[in-house]
């Protein structure tokens, strides 16, 4: 049975994750200036919530809580959020946080195109002006200068709001039949072994207290953010919790100035409205179109 509808509570839920999510990449940026390799990030950021979530059950002697009779739309999903999660690590180690923020946002304008292309879905006018008023703003932040914004930096962006476009469908489709827990552990555990395989090229690592504090760091957020979006997408839909998503920026660019004395220049702040702007006006529409559910109306 799908679990009641809480819109206030997913709203809280999805704002908490977003902050844990701007912590995270934080710590992945300042691990990559470490000196720390990006796919180790990326297999410590899934062993160390996998771990902890298989203990934390097992203590309580819930072990069953992890069945689930879906393990290859699960698998699915762990291939999509692996590669959505390397590209969304990796580009804050070549971007200034702020901007690869904002990069992400464009995942709304994704969804859309993804809408017209897979599913045949109508879209109508506010639609449309959404999806080139959220093209304009990554056209306006990109800009003529490539030392700001370098192509491989702006397509990794990109293709990470690509991806983040398809892992939010998956999560919504899970949230309505697996406990937040249970999307979280198999997802740690279909990604975890072929991320192991590239720990072949570094062999046993070896770090300081600073650099496995960051890994732990990187697990615990990453592990905090999973748990919150899932129960959001579990409470609310895609549409009414996405609105949380553009407070990133904020913290981006507090944790960009205050670690890294970086602030956006003029090109960003003209662009990153255009893309929130364009990503609000999508989740309107969503919601009036959710309201109408069941009645016949003429495209969005």
């Amino acid at each position: 049975m799908p679990p009641t509808q809480r819109p206030i509570y997913a709203l809280a839920l999805r704002l908490l994750a977003m902050a844990a999510i701007s912590v995270m990449l934080l710590l992945v940026k300042l691990s990559g200036e470490h000196g720390i390799w990006l796919p180790e990030t990326l297999f410590w950021r899934q062993f160390f919530p996998g771990i902890a979530l298989l203990g934390w059950l097992a203590a309580r002697g819930q072990i069953g809580r992890l069945a689930t009779k879906r393990p290859w739309i699960h698998a699915r999903r762990a291939l999509i959020g692996g590669l959505g999660m390397f590209l969304t690590l990796g580009v804050v180690q070549i971007l200034p946080l702020a901007e690869a923020t904002v990069l992400g946002f464009t995942a709304p304008i994704f969804a859309v195109l993804l809408a017209v292309v897979l599913l045949r879905e109508k879209v109508g006018i506010w639609r449309w002006t959404a999806v080139l008023l959220g093209l304009a703003g990554v056209v306006i932040i990109a800009g003529p200068d490539r030392a700001h914004l370098p192509l491989l930096g702006l397509a990794t962006g990109i293709g990470a709001a690509f991806m983040v476009a398809l892992i939010s469908i998956q999560l919504r489709d899970l949230g309505r039949t697996e406990e937040p827990v249970s999307v979280v552990f198999w997802f740690s555990a279909f990604c975890t072994p072929p991320f192991a395989l590239f720990m072949l090229h570094t062999g046993l690592p070896h770090h300081d207290l600073a650099g496995w504090a960051m890994l732990a760091g990187i697990g615990a957020t990453g592990l905090m953010a999973q748990l919150l979006m899932t129960a959001a997408l579990r409470y609310g839909s895609v549409s009414s919790v996405i609105v949380m998503d553009y407070s990133q920026f904020g913290w981006a660019t507090l944790w960009g100035w205050l670690f890294f004395a970086h602030l956006p220049p003029a090109q960003t702040w003209i662009g990153a409205p255009a893309i929130i702007a364009a990503g609000l006006i999508i989740a309107w529409r969503e919601q009036v179109r959710g309201s109408r559910a069941g009645e016949r109306s003429p495209a969005a």
